[in-house]
């Protein structure tokens, strides 16, 4: 079908304002029960005022979902309506495009995959970050096809913090998602209620992503949702950055202390954020993070010095002072190259970086008012009581350890290697072994003993045990890495020397040797669900895993990496079941 031309080739920046996802609150049944009933539907929104309308699956009809929000400890059940009509055409249009058009808008030449044209609306629902049980967390493969529905039960049994919904679906969760269905969804509770921190019109969340758009033969916007990757470039990138549905919009806001609440939506950019005052200089000693993805910090920390870093799903709590920027236009900008393997930004942050895939750095603007306000807020110096930093000489004696290897293959597939330490004189001649040097010299072999989701489980997690995750990046680039079912903390980023791996025989001929101790940020200490491993790292994360048993996963959170196999299972159960089971091979 022709797509109506707008003749437009290019978008105002800043031009719309910031929309607000609507709210929606459980209701309260006669039987003291929290409920909703929450339909996925098509709908038309308009992503820039100088774009027709555009075609997009959403949760009640707006982009992103409605926010939902709830209290701690308020058990909520939601019926997951998928009211999308079935024989319809799929609302976005994916191409393969040739090597270095990502920053364009339009087919570049390409026909449209006729695949995901044919796509029906099949989905099922993650409450990202939820402590939920398995069968209400989402499972990849349960998804529900037009006309169907399911019901999920979330306790909200922890910490107040922002958690987000999005689409699951087993192999096209990349497309579901950039189509539209993903929402915010906020956990309140006493603690957080005592620290009186800036609420209602003072608290703003900013729900960022990019897209990309078709064009008509004359080259100007349709409006239509383009997923455009590359011949050597699996993820996708936009040239166009969305917040909260709308591209590059603009906020009037007080000469007053804001809370921002940032999630990277994204399918696969990581954002460095710097915030740029009139004369182009970062203000970020106006900037102080109080929360993470599980929650807030113990007490307010800097931004890191270059910038805020979020890979896709992970979360920032911000509080940000715009008391000495009265009547100033500030501009959010992204300085992060795509794909992302932690180098440093190549330009001044504002400027353009088209051979990074960053031809239009701009995220959003803020219109300082220039009237004076009063703003009793005083931020305080301790956060959360509850908080305590995890170190690993202080955990339980009995911690299990695992280990598990992100591995690009020299056909661009991406897996994880889950990896069982082989004895001395028990690996057979020829095996292909991944060996591996730590910080005290002491080498490890390992046998792959998983390479795809559909291997066998192999992770056998004991109900109330902790674990310490060691999840070592022999890939160019980084990867979110998010487990479900638990909040985490990251213990250390290690550095080590990768040449050894050769992805040709999926194995080392020299050790992987450490190097050194790298840095996690102050904002990276807190409870988190998704952490960034980056290239010739090994990051080490500790997670209890008790709350609730059955089969869960952990993944790449680049949604394209996801939907290609950088997915496994893991199952937790109850310590005696497992003693009971006695099966040999079990990783326990």
């Amino acid at each position: 079908m022709m797509e109506k031309s707008t003749r437009q080739t290019s978008l105002t920046k800043f031009k719309d304002c910031l929309r607000m996802p609507i709210i929606l609150r459980p209701h309260k049944t006669d039987d003291q029960r929290y409920i909703l009933r929450i339909h996925m539907r098509p709908a038309q929104v308009q992503l820039h005022s100088e774009l027709p309308p555009s075609e997009v699956w959403t949760y009640e009809g707006s982009l992103p979902g409605p926010t939902i929000e709830v209290a701690r400890g308020q058990s909520l059940q939601v019926e997951w309506i998928n009211a999308i009509p079935g024989g319809e055409p799929y609302p976005i249009t994916a191409v393969t495009a040739p090597d270095g058009t990502q920053n364009e808008p339009g087919r570049s030449g390409r026909q449209a995959n006729s695949t995901v044209a044919k796509l029906s609306p099949w989905t099922v629902v993650h409450l990202h970050g939820g402590r939920t049980a398995a069968v209400s967390d989402g499972w990849t493969e349960n998804a529900s096809l037009s006309g169907q529905s399911t019901t999920s039960d979330y306790t909200n049994d922890q910490q107040a913090t922002l958690l987000w919904y999005h689409d699951h679906a087993m192999g096209i969760t990349r497309f579901n998602v950039y189509a539209g269905l993903a929402g915010l969804y906020i956990i309140r509770d006493a603690e957080e209620a005592a620290l009186h921190l800036p609420a209602g019109p003072y608290e703003i969340p900013l729900l960022l992503q990019d897209r990309n758009l078709e064009t008509a033969p004359d080259g100007s916007l349709t409006g239509r949702l383009l997923h455009k990757v590359e011949n050597g470039t699996m993820e996708f990138f936009g040239p166009f950055t969305l917040v909260n549905g709308t591209i590059w919009p603009h906020l009037p806001v007080e000469a007053r202390q804001y809370r921002l609440r940032l999630l990277n939506g994204s399918n696969a950019r990581i954002y460095r954020l710097v915030l740029l005052d009139e004369s182009g200089t970062p203000v970020h000693e106006l900037i102080k993070q109080i929360g993470t993805d599980g929650g807030l910090l113990g007490q307010p920390v800097e931004i890191p010095r270059d910038g805020l870093l979020l890979a896709p799903a992970e979360r920032a709590d911000l509080i940000v002072d715009f008391r000495a920027l009265q009547g100033q236009r500030l501009i959010l900008v992204n300085t992060a190259g795509a794909p992302f393997d932690n180098s440093p930004a190549t330009q001044p942050p504002g400027t353009p970086d088209p051979e990074n895939r960053l031809p239009h750095p701009e995220v959003m603007e803020f219109r300082v008012s220039s009237q004076p306000v009063d703003d009793p807020f005083v931020l305080p110096t301790s956060l959360s009581s509850s908080y305590r930093r995890l170190e690993h000489d202080r955990l339980p004696p009995a911690h299990q350890h695992r280990v598990v290897a992100m591995v690009e293959y020299p056909d661009g597939m991406l897996t994880f290697h889950e990896l069982a330490e082989v004895p001395d004189g028990v690996a057979a001649a020829g095996e292909e072994l991944i060996t591996i040097a730590d910080e005290q010299g002491k080498t490890r072999r390992y046998r792959t003993i998983a390479r795809h989701f559909e291997d066998t489980v192999n992770w056998f997690v004991a109900y109330g045990s902790t674990e310490v995750w060691s999840v070592v990046n022999l890939t160019e680039d980084t990867h979110p890495f998010h487990v479900h079912l638990v909040q985490f903390q990251a213990l250390g980023r290690d550095l080590y020397n990768t040449e050894g791996f050769q992805p040709e025989t999926r194995a080392t001929t020299v050790p992987i040797r450490f190097q050194g101790h790298g840095t996690l940020d102050a904002n990276e200490l807190g409870w988190k669900d998704t952490v960034r491993v980056n290239p010739g790292e090994m990051v080490s994360i500790v997670a209890t895993f008790d709350g609730f048993t059955g089969r869960y996963m952990y993944h790449c959170h680049i949604l394209e990496h996801e939907d290609h196999d950088m997915m496994r299972p893991f199952i937790v159960m109850p310590a005696a079941a497992l003693a009971a089971m006695d099966m040999p091979g079990m990783s326990m």
